[in-house]
């Protein structure tokens, strides 16, 4: 069993019961035996969904699914397992994906198009279907209120703890609530949006709003994160409102000026979240926050940055608390944007370490080896060209990873 993270959180968050959702899991036995790795979100009946998906070429069979899905805009019931991604699964994939999605209409008494699958784990491996036929109708009998630690516990994979995030804010005059779990730990590097992300709101908003607030949201947090540069075949980022807080107004219009302390809450959520799956890479013992200022523009400053982030060189040099500076400016020089090495300025947190196409007179390396002690490292490369800026997030590299990853079929 693979060590906590030590960049896990402290303590998890008390999570609350929102209305209109209940949850349920179970032992399935898809991978391992005795470890819960099936669960089923149960919604209300009205309730709205919106998502954003990977962008992969190879997608699983129910990230297809839940784009047929998405377009009617009401979810009655999630259903995710975990240990095996039924992606690269042909015929066969597709098959497991109708006859889950037929057990959770027939379990939820509702339409097919008001369920969502997801399934993350193993690539290429045949997906029993007979898992979800034998234990779905009896989750959605027992699911109940609030058991949100146990729906992120049993959608783990190779990760070292549950992420959770919740947040109560007001809408009008009453108070909501949004809770969020995700999990993912390596194949991380999301572009839509093995890196899954459900996030629930009892505020009565409509499917045109959480869309709106996933593409506002998205491309500064999970898609501003990476682990290893590997965007999973996988990547689903759900949100659900059941529209069941009292007294709350109904907001179908994204541009409504009450939505804003909600989306502020909103987007929270999404950032603390992509952050956890940073802090829970595998192996990883170091949070690295990349900004990226002075490019010809904000796409080039995030090109850049991802450069940086994704980097092994990098990575392996933050695992060393190697202060090499140079191989910032290495990947500065390879990522393909507009760059000029003399007015290049690198920054290790508030060391500014070269500038101007050479290291510093006042270079101490002492002082940056020290900073790079650090548990959290903040890298800072100004290009010098323009006002484009962004952050992306990453973790270092160590042996933990590629022993996890050698290891993972085993």
């Amino acid at each position: 069993m693979t060590s906590v993270s030590p960049l896990a959180p402290k303590t998890l968050p008390d999570m609350l019961a929102i209305s209109g959702v209940r949850i349920a899991t179970a032992k399935a036995g898809i991978k391992y035996k005795n470890r819960v790795d099936l669960m089923a979100m149960v919604f209300d009946e009205g309730t709205a969904v919106a998502g954003v998906f990977t962008r992969s070429k190879c997608p699983s069979a129910p990230v297809e699914l839940c784009r047929e899905h998405l377009s009617g805009g009401k979810a009655r019931i999630l259903v995710v397992n975990a240990g095996n991604a039924n992606a690269f699964t042909g015929k066969k994939g597709r098959h497991t994906t109708a006859v889950a999605a037929t057990a959770a209409a027939g379990a939820a008494g509702c339409a097919e198009d008001e369920v969502f699958l997801s399934s993350t784990g193993v690539i290429g491996e045949p997906l029993d279907p007979s898992h979800f036929e034998r234990h779905l109708a009896d989750m959605v009998a027992r699911a109940e209120d609030g058991l949100w630690n146990e729906a992120a516990h049993a959608i783990m994979t190779t990760d070292t703890f549950p992420k959770m995030v919740t947040r109560t804010v007001r809408l009008g005059d009453a108070e909501v609530i949004i809770n969020g779990i995700a999990k993912g730990a390596g194949m991380i590097a999301p572009d839509m949006a093995t890196m899954l992300s459900y996030v629930a709101t009892d505020a009565p908003v409509s499917a045109a709003v959480l869309q709106a607030l996933l593409d506002r949201f998205t491309p500064t947090t999970f898609n501003a994160v990476t682990v290893d540069s590997d965007t999973s075949t996988s990547d689903t980022l759900l949100a659900f409102a059941t529209g069941k807080a009292e007294g709350a107004p109904a907001i179908a219009d994204p541009d409504d000026p009450r939505l804003a302390d909600f989306a502020t809450a909103f987007g929270e959520c999404l950032q603390e979240l992509a952050l956890m799956i940073v802090k829970d890479g595998e192996g990883a013992t170091k949070l690295v926050r990349v900004d990226v200022t002075g490019a010809v523009s904000d796409n080039s400053a995030k090109r850049i940055a991802m450069a940086i982030a994704n980097s092994p060189l990098v990575k392996t040099a933050i695992t060393g608390e190697d202060a090499n500076w140079g191989r910032v400016v290495m990947a500065v020089g390879k990522a393909g944007e507009p760059a000029d090495r003399d007015r290049l300025a690198i920054w290790f947190g508030d060391l500014l370490l070269a500038s101007e196409g050479e290291r510093r007179e006042d270079y101490s390396e002492e002082a940056a080896s020290a900073y790079m002690a650090n548990e959290e490292i903040v890298i800072r490369a100004d290009i010098g060209l323009g006002d484009g800026s962004f952050t992306a997030w990453t973790c270092n590299l160590t042996k933990e990873y590629v022993a996890i990853n050698g290891d993972y079929r085993s």
